[in-house]
């Protein structure tokens, strides 16, 4: 085991700082004397405008200005929030809509404005990955309530409809070609200004159906480099810093940190499809090559756990229900060249991908690296430009039931397939989990489906993260949330 003994140090303090400057406007109590505006110094920065359709959908939940229907508690049970009841009837769910509610530019939240939204979601090219493989349609029903209707039976409609992707805004919104959220959302900040990929800024909306904000708004820095962000905490120029990097943890002060055990895989996607790796017993070679241990031990610093599927400990009934998955024989790799793409935006990415480089260079792969930032790779990994992708990928982060991000990133339709992976068996396993009733058949059916997954080496599970969040010390109320769709709140507030 390698001793973390990467620190700072003070050209790399002094370079980081100056990568903060101006990052932050200088913290002010607000007029009334409330508290201090927050400032949140955020991992990627936004990819489509802070569309609620694409990945943005999770900043804007981050930052409490865009809401949902329905919102789930710890265990992942669908709770009220624009809706306040629901009631199923076949391929069918009729949600009753939270009576006076305001948007942001003070118009009402009406059954239109719903449908409008996920009418809008359900029709977008791509959809968004909640809908991955369902087809809805949503009706205004009187004036309190909208039915939602699926093609087939769907348990999980409540659960979908959580999806920070199914916000629902206001009708300005969609007033041009792509959704912008500003001034449109319904939660207790308002989106007030968005500066590209560098900042966005919110305001408390005094008019929130939920109370009054104890913040008087958000001042959000899109800060890529994980040092950076560090340096932010540490010098106090953020008061939230999101995905501090494991090199970084140890040099801060434990007691701003908060390690989150999340339902995250560290996986390495194999390019079924095409290049070497559309060989099976290469597939498994490549598997068998990977000490997992070596990547938690030396790169996490033992800030993770070794992966015993795709999913992780944060899902406690997976360990439960696994039993041995039988795969191909492993070949021999005679040289053959990959290429192996990743991304700089989580700090651990490219170590992660060189310590695969040279446990793989030693089982006989010539193996190149290809790293960037996620938004310049991302739609070349996509399209399967790679015969392997190292990511980070949360298992559970759309309707918190781990079956939606199985298909989109396995079955053969999915959305966001890395591994090019088509397999029969597979999508009909998958296919079979999406649609099983809540509960233990439910489990038992997203365990089958992964079996069919790792059975033919799609992708290799490396580890499951524990993600560190700095507060600083006047932080009070900042959430922990291991799905990944709250951070600052309604109580949030710096002392």
């Amino acid at each position: 085991m390698r001793v973390p003994t990467r620190f700072l140090s003070l050209t790399a303090a002094a370079a980081a700082s100056a990568l903060l400057t101006g990052c932050f406007a200088t913290t002010e109590t607000a007029e009334d004397g409330d508290g201090q505006r927050i400032r949140v110094a955020m991992m990627l920065p936004p990819r489509s405008g802070l569309s609620p359709l694409s990945d943005d959908a999770f900043k804007l939940s981050r930052w409490s200005t865009a809401e949902t229907l329905v919102k789930l508690d710890e265990e992942g049970d669908a709770q009220p929030a624009l809706a306040t009841e629901w009631k199923q009837s076949g391929k069918s769910w009729t949600f009753t809509i939270r009576d006076g509610v305001t948007f942001h530019d003070g118009t009402d939240l009406t059954p239109e404005a719903v449908v409008r939204s996920l009418t809008t979601a359900a029709t977008a090219s791509p959809k968004p990955r909640i809908l991955d493989g369902v087809e809805l349609t949503a009706k205004a029903d009187g004036d309190a309530r909208v039915t939602v209707t699926t093609a087939t039976v769907d348990p999980l409609v409540p659960q979908r409809l959580s999806s920070p992707q199914l916000s629902i805004l206001a009708a300005k919104a969609y007033q041009g070609k792509t959704v912008n959220p500003v001034g449109a959302g319904t939660g207790p900040f308002e989106l007030t200004k968005v500066n590209g990929t560098a900042s966005a800024t919110l305001d408390r909306y005094d008019d929130y159906w939920g109370g009054k904000a104890k913040a008087p708004g958000i001042d959000a820095k899109f800060v890529p480099d994980g040092t950076a962000r560090a340096a932010a905490l540490r010098s106090g120029e953020a008061d939230i810093v999101e995905a501090i990097p494991v090199s970084q943890a140890a040099v801060l002060d434990q007691d701003l940190i908060t390690e989150v055990p999340m339902p995250r895989t560290n996986t390495l996607y194999l390019n079924t499809a095409k290049g070497p790796f559309k060989d099976a017993s290469l597939r498994s070679a490549a598997r068998a090559a990977i000490d997992a241990k070596a990547l938690v031990d030396g790169v996490y610093e033992g800030r993770a756990d070794v992966a015993e599927g795709l999913l992780g400990p944060a899902l406690p009934w997976a360990s439960a229900l696994r039993s041995p998955v039988k795969r191909a024989g492993a070949g021999k790799p005679d040289g053959e060249t990959i290429t192996i793409g990743t991304y700089t935006d989580r700090g651990e990415m490219p170590e992660v991908a060189a310590t695969l480089q040279q446990q793989l260079q030693k089982a006989g792969f010539k193996v190149k690296l290809d790293v960037r930032e996620y938004a310049n790779i991302e739609s070349d990994a996509l399209a399967g430009k790679f015969d392997a992708f190292v990511l980070s990928r949360a298992t559970v982060l759309d309707s918190g039931d781990p079956a939606a991000y199985l298909y989109s990133d396995f079955a053969g339709d999915g959305t966001f397939n890395l591994s090019q992976f088509s397999d029969k068996k597979a999508d009909a396993a998958l296919k079979k989990a999406s649609e099983a009733a809540v509960g233990d058949t439910r489990r038992k059916a997203i365990i089958a489906a992964e079996a069919a997954v790792l059975a033919q080496d799609a992708a290799v599970p490396l580890l499951h993260e524990r993600v560190i969040q700095g507060d600083a010390a006047g932080v009070v109320g900042a959430a922990h949330d291991p799905r990944e769709r709250e951070l600052v709140t309604i109580d949030t507030h710096v002392k």
